[in-house]
């Protein structure tokens, strides 16, 4: 009487008679004799294997646990049965022996930072393993480096430290330049100060040098019939006062037809002070 078994899809059965393996079957329907033959199932699809946490140690002696994930296919199913007591497990203690390898050559912060690394020499390391398990590893990734607690707390107190130094140094340089800032306002406030003072100094001298001048041209621009006018106005003007007697040289009878013109010049604000006062004599 004969058994049957059935060999799924995307694996291979392996026909044993009296315990020992004699030949490979594909999938599909497959009869045997019971008791006598067997028939094992090897699958070859790609199966996923986790590697949880497990210590390695970096090149400057730092604890760090390490999560992997592979994903492998079996590609001679006579090696992985029958010539590896657990090809999958001998497979997984290569892969943490080649990676614990590949970190103790790094420091903690090349390790931390360099995963994608670390994943490319992984995979060159473990290379095509069929003939050894009869398993081809298609895929690694490392999916979590983490240091110790111990190293963890160290590396952030150095973290905030780092924090408040940059913050320390950048209010400094803020203050500075706050000053620097407040500093030179004001110097260009005592110096817009200054100049503005100095040119309205020189536009009033310039205006009383104007006016000097102004009055100075009237003067020697003036006819003698103007002065001899202004002497005959000035007389009439004295003939009006309380005095009684007016004492003038002769030579200084004309000069006294200055005196209104002056003292016109100077109600207007244009003239300078006279040039020949009267001194009048008692």
């Amino acid at each position: 009487m004969f058994g049957i078994r059935i060999v799924r899809q995307n694996n291979e059965g392996l026909v044993e008679t009296l315990g020992k393996y004699k030949h490979s079957v594909s999938s599909g329907i497959h009869f045997y004799l019971p008791g006598v033959q067997k028939i094992r199932t090897v699958n070859l699809a790609m199966t996923p294997l986790a590697l949880p946490h497990y210590s390695v140690i970096t090149k400057d002696n730092a604890d760090v646990s390490a999560s992997l994930t592979l994903n492998y296919h079996v590609t001679n199913s006579v090696k992985y049965q029958y010539e590896n007591t657990d090809s999958v497990e001998s497979m997984a203690q290569l892969v943490r022996g080649h990676l614990r390898d590949i970190i103790g050559r790094m420091d903690l912060n090349e390790a931390l930072g360099s995963t994608a690394k670390i994943n490319q020499e992984l995979a060159t390391a473990i290379g095509d393993l069929t003939d050894t398990y009869g398993i081809n590893v298609d895929r690694t990734n490392i999916d979590e480096l983490t240091p110790s607690k111990a190293i963890q707390s160290a590396m952030d107190k150095q973290l905030t430290a780092d924090r408040e130094r940059i913050a320390a140094i950048a209010k400094a340089e803020g203050e500075a330049k706050s000053i620097e800032l407040t500093t030179k306002a004001q110097n260009d406030a005592l110096m817009a100060t200054a100049s503005a003072e100095a040119t309205a100094t020189r536009t009033r001298a310039d205006a009383e040098k104007y006016r000097i001048d102004t009055v100075n041209s009237s003067l020697e621009t003036a006819t003698r019939e103007f002065f001899e006018n202004q002497s005959i106005s000035a007389f009439s003007d004295l003939a009006k006062s309380p005095a009684n007697v007016v004492v003038v040289p002769n030579d200084h009878v004309t000069d006294l037809g200055q005196i209104p013109a002056i003292g016109a010049a100077l109600k207007s604000g244009l003239a300078p002070h006279p040039t020949k006062p009267v001194d009048p004599q008692s």
